[in-house]
């Protein structure tokens, strides 16, 4: 973990190295001080000019006031990159995970690592690591600069330090344990605020608001529970380096007040040691700090891996505009979402010929949605094989594959942004005609016309000034920009009325004469007129066919139909 932790300071190593000289300057500026103070002591003793020790002195306090502030910029600084550097890395792969791994994982946590444990990096490998590098030189130089005054107090002192000090080490497993803990359980708050946040209108229509906020409220009390734990051990670490010194002082002043007596001893000297004493009160509070921090640093950066060490997937590509459609089969496929859960696909079986529309009927569950996820490879299949332009799904470069598929998901997501994003959000470089084309096509010139801003109105937070059936139709209008070869529709018109559904479907039977499209339709009014249906119930294929001759054939089928008054 350590290894893992100096990464992020490998692309900083030399202004890193620079403030850490700085630092280091600073210090020794700062250890001159007690021995020019023994100087004006003795000059005070002898009747001599103080002007000289007491300029010294002076000149010590300003340069290292200055030189220490500039090392505490630049590293301030550096810690800003490393964390900049670390969020960069960490949402680089967030949004390279595959599906599944995403679908366990809690927003509100992977917000959390994005956020809270990125910071604390700032924190260990600035403070933590290379003031403590800093603070070391200071110890050993003020242990130095001791041993030149008295060898015996400086006996007395170090073991007094180290005894402490050991038990002061014996603590730092322990708060690495509670700060992961107490990150976990901020993560664990913000999924669970994510989730109300999500549902937001569900939680008010359903006067759940009181019942949410105590589900916070505990969470957040956990959190506050796991952060007094951290902050109990830290506190205990802090005071046994103030008794440490405490103490230090106290067998000193005794030692050294009986060698002053003894005339083994100049005052001066005593004086001089005890200020050298205070004097690592700064450095060895700043190594223990520096521990306590690293420890904190080793569980973020431990929180932070786990994420990095997922399989992530390659970036797609934009798709050729003047690619030919493609056929798909499916051929005995197998498919579970865990091990431990039932199969979803039990040996489905179908075949879609390029071009054309296709549709994929069934009551749910029947497995309809997985298809597309299948298709995509947002899953991998356990068993059984999938073509798409006759090879091998598998065998497709993911960013080639994603990118010969236009997907319109069952909830039509719109992001937070101006229409034109959305609209342009899978087709960066299409041009405004082909912008015009799909707006016309898909219906959306009255709400362009209606929009303050027109295609640079911003639509809200997941589309929220859109009304169901216009997110329907800019997720369709969207996918059509991507010029796929492979159009996948889930419930395309599910949110929209019965004139748009009407018009809808003619741009669906328009897009099927330039390429396949694959539909899954719980209203069958969408689907009538398609080249063939795929009749699907619990996780097989039960039929195919037109919708003449399901209805005559397939008892299932004709059921729906006659459910949806398109038979009698």
């Amino acid at each position: 973990m350590i290894k893992d932790l100096l990464v992020y300071i490998r692309p900083h190593r030399g202004i890193l190295a620079i403030g850490g000289l700085l630092g280091l300057i600073g210090s020794i500026a700062g250890l001159a001080m007690p021995l020019l103070a023994k100087y004006v002591v003795d000059a005070f003793g002898e009747d001599r000019s103080m002007a000289g020790p007491l300029i010294g002195l002076t000149v010590a306090v300003l340069v290292g006031a200055v030189v220490s502030a500039g090392g505490t910029y630049l590293m301030e600084r550096t810690g800003e990159g490393i964390v900049l550097g670390a969020r960069r890395k960490l949402v680089d792969r967030l949004l390279r995970l595959k599906v599944a791994d995403v679908d366990r994982l809690k927003p509100g946590d992977l917000l959390s690592r994005v956020t809270g444990d990125t910071t604390l990096l700032r924190a260990v490998l600035t403070n933590g690591i290379v003031n403590s590098i800093g603070s070391a030189f200071m110890l050993v130089g003020a242990i130095v600069m001791m041993a030149t005054m008295d060898g015996v107090l400086l006996l007395v002192t170090l073991l007094v330090v180290v005894v402490i000090g050991g038990m002061t080490g014996l603590l730092m497993p322990r708060i690495q344990r509670a700060q992961q803990e107490a990150q976990e359980a901020v993560g664990e708050m913000g999924a669970v605020l994510d989730r109300a946040l999500q549902a937001y209108r569900t939680v008010k229509a359903s006067g759940a608001e009181e019942r949410e906020i105590g589900v916070v409220a505990s969470a957040a009390e956990r959190a506050r529970d796991r952060g007094l734990q951290v902050a109990g051990w830290t506190s205990l670490a802090g005071v046994a380096t103030w008794m440490a010194v405490q103490i230090a002082f106290l067998c000193v002043l005794a030692v050294g007040g009986a060698r002053v007596s003894s005339g083994t001893l100049e005052v001066s000297s005593l004086i001089a040691f005890l200020l050298y004493l205070f004097y690592l009160v700064a450095p060895i509070g700043q190594l223990v700090e520096g521990a306590v921090q690293l420890q904190q640093g080793l569980a973020a950066v431990k929180r932070i891996k786990e994420i990095e060490d997922l399989p992530a997937e390659p970036v797609a590509v934009a798709a050729p505009s003047t690619a030919e459609p493609v056929g798909l089969r499916f051929t005995d496929v197998v498919f579970r979402y865990a091990e431990d859960r039932p199969a979803v696909h039990q040996g489905v079986s179908f075949e879609v010929p390029p071009g054309g529309l296709t549709a994929l009927v069934g009551p749910s569950g029947a497995g309809k949605s997985t298809v597309f996820a299948l298709l995509e490879r947002f899953y991998e299949h356990q068993e059984g094989t999938i073509t798409v332009g006759g090879r091998d799904i598998g065998d497709w470069p993911l960013p080639e594959l994603r990118a010969a598929l236009g997907y319109v998901e069952q909830d039509a997501p719109v992001l937070a942004g101006t229409l034109r994003e959305n609209l342009l959000f899978a087709a960066q470089d299409a041009t405004e005609d082909d912008l015009r084309r799909a707006i016309t096509r898909t219906r959306l010139d009255d709400l362009v016309a209606r929009l303050p801003e027109g295609l640079d109105t911003a639509v809200g937070h997941r589309g929220v000034l859109l009304s169901g059936g216009e997110r329907q139709r800019v997720a369709i209008a969207r996918a059509l920009l991507r010029r796929p070869r492979l159009l996948l529709l889930d419930e395309a018109t599910s949110q929209l009325d019965a004139v748009n559904e009407l018009r809808l479907r003619e741009v669906i039977a328009e897009v099927a004469a330039e390429t396949t499209v694959l539909v899954i339709a719980h209203r069958l009014s969408t689907v009538t007129n398609a080249d063939r249906i795929v009749v699907m119930e619990g996780g097989g294929v039960r039929a195919v066919g037109t919708h003449d001759e399901l209805v005559g054939q397939d008892e299932l089928y004709r059921e729906l139909a006659a459910t949806q008054f398109l038979v009698s």
